[in-house]
């Protein structure tokens, strides 16, 4: 038997006991070993996410990792155990955005694992074999459930350009923020700088390779200082605050999920500074390249982030820690 965690509508769910599902022609079976609990998911939880990005019942999870354990027709057997991440757009690949590389932007319409197609909050999970990214065999799977969130980050770094010697300013330093230090650290800035009204949190970017981490009060000083600023936060007030940050012809990636309200960017700063603003909403493929590739190498370690682990059964204590206000919740996995 197989158990699996559904939400039949906001507020209620309940742990299902299922046969071991069969993977589909181009499908591969996955037996999970982690998956993380993020705002989105909390947000399906209590009703808040936006109606055309969730399909109830839903069994959540999109950050997640495992191994593979059966194949269906047409997917290579060698796969057959082997540690593996995938990506969570159920993009066509057949559109024009897909076909630019661009699948993040897929306009076959909305399909994502975890939201509208059945997640990681299970024993196992089927996705398609084209999606999957492989890992090296000694992979530590909890950390590696942390690369779905790796990914929209590194898109936000192939958006920002990084180059050798720059000043970088990372606003937020949630599991976004935190990763995106590790990574632009790699390019070897002059200064890369985490901004966090939370102290602690922010003092960590800095065991990740940050040079300093202050607060947003200290931040309004360095106005018009850096040359590439990402956002991670989502905060309503850190969009236009990010664009303050950045020196005139700079560049700014929004990564954090702003809700309405968020304070906007003033057009006339905009203008003026010559700013390039880009935003990133989850991750194309070449992006989920990246990160994993950095995981690979060691150059991206999402362990540390990792505070908090609960079995399935406990999933209302897991979902009511993410989003708590607690500084010292980072990210939460279950383990099935």
């Amino acid at each position: 038997m197989s158990r699996a965690l559904v939400i039949h509508q906001p507020g209620s769910h309940r742990i299902v006991e299922r046969d071991v599902p069969a993977p589909g022609p181009g499908e591969v079976l996955v037996r999970v070993a982690a998956a993380g609990i993020c705002m989105s998911d909390r947000e399906v939880y209590d009703g808040h996410r936006d109606p055309g990005y969730v399909r109830y019942p839903v069994v959540p999870g999109h950050e997640w990792a495992g191994t593979v354990e059966a194949v269906g027709e047409g997917v290579d057997p060698a796969l057959v155990g082997r540690k593996t991440v995938a990506e969570g757009f159920r993009a066509c690949g057949a559109c024009e955005r897909c076909r630019c590389g661009e699948t993040s932007l897929c306009e076959g319409g909305y399909a994502e694992t975890g939201f509208t197609e059945p997640g990681a909050f299970a024993d196992h999970v089927a996705v398609p074999a084209r999606l999957l990214h492989p890992l090296h065999d000694a992979a530590d799977l909890r950390a590696a459930a942390l690369l779905e969130p790796a990914a929209v980050v590194a898109a936000a770094v192939r958006a920002g350009r990084p180059r050798p010697g720059e000043r970088v300013a990372v606003v937020g330093a949630g599991t976004l923020g935190l990763l995106a230090v590790q990574l632009l650290a790699a390019s070897s800035p002059a200064e890369l700088t985490v901004i966090d009204p939370r102290a602690a949190r922010a003092e960590q970017g800095v065991a990740f390779g940050a040079t300093e981490a202050i607060g947003p009060a200290e931040a309004e000083g360095l106005n018009g200082r850096f040359d590439l600023v990402v956002e991670t936060a989502g905060a309503p007030s850190t969009a236009a605050a990010s664009c303050l940050l950045a020196r005139r012809g700079g560049r700014v990636v929004l990564t954090g999920m702003f809700t309405p309200g968020a304070v906007g960017i003033d057009p006339v700063h905009l203008s003026v500074s010559q700013l390039e603003i880009r935003s990133v909403f989850g991750a194309p493929s070449s992006a989920w390249c990246d990160a994993v590739r950095a995981f690979g190498l060691g150059l991206l370690d999402p362990a540390p982030l990792i505070t908090h682990e609960f079995p399935l059964e406990r999933f209302t204590d897991a979902v009511a820690l993410v989003g708590g206000g607690d500084p010292k919740t980072g990210k939460v996995l279950l383990i099935p």
